[in-house]
């Protein structure tokens, strides 16, 4: 699957062994990677608790939900069916709706029972002649099972290949591919510019000159502007990037991909990248008036798949990341290590420093705390200094807690409950807030105990519970989601 230099194989599974496998797995948690088959529309959920008043909107959700296609099973937890969710809250009661999301590569799955496209880290079985045939022709999936986002009106659900796929808030109907990035790599992670109130992202324009590429899609667009561009020979794997007021910025881990590889090996996406720590971590700022870029920046190696937040404080560009040691985490999250109850390697709040001007790069873990899935104030606090950020932690080789971490004091606050394993908390803002941290955070929380999934409510300033809504049935562990306000 993953593979690394033989030089440093042995060290870091050593490691590994000693920082991981001493944690016990979470049985609990075995069978919130079952699939889910069934799609439902409920009018009203069970809530035990008060909801705030003012929470009005829905919270939109996407996610892997099966895995089995026929006579196989998908291979990582990245590889699943996407299904969307909607928690809509009125007059204090909660509804909820959840379909699969009627991509391609869902269709053929369901009307033909089989895997049709490449998925991450799951490929489908062709003959030779189809394998080169795809090297001319890639049927890239459109799988968007990673996170969603608003633009102008249009809900997209997105993925790390550049299919996005637009669907009705409403109904939850997939409504065809949104856009076209200029790429075959991209992120499900782009950011909202203030300006244009449009979408940055970025992508790995992959050929004989492959490139990084930022790109911005205005709201009323569905053609992409290449903002920026830098040459790469060996284009790393990033799900996300960072965002100042000045600055776009790339962080290059050491995860990465040689392109004839990627288009000839006839492997899956994912199992085409090689762990080099020797690079080490390269930090790439690309300035968003002038579009030129500087860098590299070097510092240790290290690995992540989310950016926290990004700003400037003097001459310095302050870049929040969860990091990993190493690679192995994406080795831990494949379907037959999950559901065996394997332990899964933390995340930590790490802070790096970049002076432009001397050209380093110093870094500091910002709390003990392990840290994932981060979610921030986003409105009031992207580019900025902030204070606050919310994420899932891990204990007993699964997420298990909601975390919130506070960088200035450099100390965390946790919510957790015995048999629950909670997903992504997604900030809400009170309105008219005077208070960074006012507002609630929404966490779909499955219940190993009972088998089954409740909405969580908390407080974001304490995570005191305020209410949960229960699912009658389990909903898969997923990625990513968005609040949209009524």
């Amino acid at each position: 699957m993953i593979q690394f230099d033989q030089n440093d194989s042995n060290r870091m599974m050593e490691a590994k062994m000693s920082t991981v496998t001493d944690v016990p797995a979470t049985t609990g948690a075995r069978h919130g990677f079952d699939s889910l088959e069934e799609e439902t529309h409920l009018d009203g959920l069970p809530v035990h608790g008060q909801l705030p008043p003012w929470l009005r909107g829905s919270l939109l959700r996407t996610g892997p939900a099966k895995w089995e296609v026929g006579n196989r099973t998908m291979s990582h937890w990245f590889d699943g069916l996407a299904m969307l969710h909607r928690f809509s809250f009125g007059d204090g009661g909660v509804s909820y709706a959840n379909r699969f999301l009627e991509s391609r590569a869902y269709r053929a799955a369901r009307d033909r029972g089989e895997i049709a496209y490449s998925e991450f880290a799951t490929d489908p079985c062709r003959s030779l002649f189809a394998r080169v045939s795809a090297m001319f022709s890639p049927k890239l999936t459109d799988n968007a099972n990673v996170n969603l986002t608003k633009l102008g009106e249009r809900f997209i659900s997105m993925t790390e290949t550049p299919i996005p796929v637009q669907f009705d808030a409403d109904t939850l109907a997939a409504a065809g591919v949104a856009y076209e990035p200029p790429g075959q790599l991209t992120t499900a992670h782009p950011h909202m510019d203030r300006a244009t109130k449009g979408m940055l992202n970025y992508a790995a324009k992959l050929g004989p000159r492959t490139s990084y590429r930022f790109f911005l899609l205005r709201p009323d667009s569905s053609k992409p502007e290449v903002i920026a561009t830098r040459g790469v020979r060996e284009p790393a794997y990033m799900h996300s990037f960072g965002l100042t007021d000045r600055w776009l910025v790339l962080a290059e881990f050491p995860f990465v991909v040689s392109p004839p590889r990627l288009a000839f090996s006839g492997r899956p996406y994912i199992e085409n990248y090689r762990w080099k720590p020797e690079l080490g971590t390269r930090f790439h700022l690309f300035d968003r008036s002038t579009r030129e870029s500087i860098g590299p920046f070097e510092t240790d190696a290290r690995f992540s798949f989310h950016h926290v937040n990004s700003y400037e404080e003097g001459d310095e560009v302050v870049v929040d990341i969860s990091t990993f040691s190493d690679a192995g985490i994406v080795e831990d999250l494949y379907m037959e290590r999950l559901r065996a109850g394997k332990p899964v390697a933390p995340g930590y709040l790490e802070r790096f420093r970049i002076s432009p001007a001397a050209g380093t790069v110093t870094s500091e873990r910002l709390i003990e705390e392990s840290i994932d899935l981060p979610r921030i104030n986003y409105g009031r606090c992207n580019e900025r200094p902030y204070r606050y950020a919310w994420g899932v932690g891990f204990g007993g080789g699964w997420i298990d807690r909601i975390v919130k971490a506070d960088v200035v004091e450099r100390r965390s606050t946790v919510w957790a409950e015995e048999g629950c394993f909670p997903g992504e908390p997604v900030f809400v803002a009170a309105p008219e807030a005077g208070g960074e941290d006012e507002g609630v955070l929404l966490s779909i929380v499955f219940d190993g105990r009972r088998g089954n999934s409740f909405l969580l409510v908390l407080d974001a300033r304490s995570l005191d519970e305020l209410a949960r809504a229960e699912v009658p049935h389990h909903i898969p562990f997923g990625f990513h989601g968005q609040f949209a306000r009524a």
